[in-house]
């Protein structure tokens, strides 16, 4: 067993993508130097004998925070919104802990490094969408003249969770941390403080993002240690990607054109992607140039 291990679950349904995000570690000379984990939310045994040969070790997910069967409705990859809270107790004596989400791949390593980088002194590193090539990151609804109701992703989660107005506001305007890739050091005091706001969050609020809000409370209103990433650590904007025809390597649209860490298919945007291996984007080029290409990793 090393310091370090990558982190990542899934159910059948994302096997194959779960698989290639395994892939893109294996890949580098430097993931040697970590284990490579994986918690079972579903896997066919045949997945499992695959996987096997590729990772240090396989756990079946569990339900750590009790959650009626109403709101499951026997969707176990759900453990997932609970389950990452806990990854100590699963995968014992390691320093630090990153998380992947089953649907991003690692293009350079980079990233990883920043992400153990960043967790180092008890700080949580994790990145935000709340970057120049994504746009707007609150909506408004104009009522009177000059007048808006401003409507934040953060407000809308904490109140429908359960939380306070007064921690609803303290988190509506802040930049909101994607919980799909975090690192937390084993001693860091983030991990009770996050389970105790997900268990109040699963109690009056749905399961699916339950686990996100409850870390952005964590940080913006029980005043955690945080290192705020840059976006290119884990790019969720797929339509906005540019690819360096030079360089052979997928960047992000704007000068400098940094090279892209992590590609990360979230969202209903990316349903066709994350569904069809062989689907093909049409992705601008640094010189203008337009080509076909799929954005799911290929070994």
């Amino acid at each position: 067993m090393r310091e370090n291990t990558i982190i990542s679950l899934a159910d059948s349904n994302y096997f194959n993508l779960l698989n290639e995000l395994i892939d893109s570690i294996n890949r580098f000379e430097q993931s040697k130097t970590l284990d490579v984990c994986i918690m079972d939310a579903g896997l066919t045994g045949e997945q499992i004998k695959i996987l096997e040969k590729k990772v240090f070790q396989i756990k079946k997910a569990e339900w750590d925070i009790e959650v009626p069967n109403s709101k499951i409705k026997g969707r176990e990859w759900l453990k997932s919104q609970v389950s990452r809270a806990f990854l100590p107790n699963y995968f014992p004596g390691y320093k630090k802990y990153l998380w992947i989400d089953a649907d991003a791949w690692v293009n350079s390593w980079y990233a990883i490094d920043l992400y153990f980088k960043g967790c180092e002194n008890n700080k949580l590193s994790i990145a935000t969408s709340a970057d120049r090539s994504y746009g707007r990151v609150l909506r408004a609804e104009w009522v009177f003249g000059s007048f808006a109701k401003i409507k934040s992703q953060n407000y809308k989660h904490a109140k429908s969770s359960g939380f306070s107005e007064k921690v609803s506001r303290e988190v509506a305007l802040k930049p909101h941390l994607n919980i799909g890739l975090f690192c937390l050091e084993e001693s860091a005091p983030h991990w009770k403080i996050w389970q105790k706001n997900l268990k109040k969050a699963l109690s009056s609020g749905k399961i699916w993002g339950s686990e996100q809000i409850a870390m952005n409370i964590t940080i913006y209103s029980d005043n955690l240690d945080v290192e705020i990433l840059p976006a290119y650590c884990n790019w969720t904007l797929i339509e906005a990607i540019k690819f360096d025809k030079k360089q052979n390597t997928f960047v992000e649209p704007y000068l400098p054109n940094h090279e892209i860490g992590i590609i990360h298919l979230a969202g209903k945007n990316n349903d066709n992607i994350r569904n069809n291996k062989n689907y093909i984007s049409k992705i601008k080029t640094l010189d203008g140039d337009i080509i076909e290409k799929s954005l799911r990793f290929e070994n």
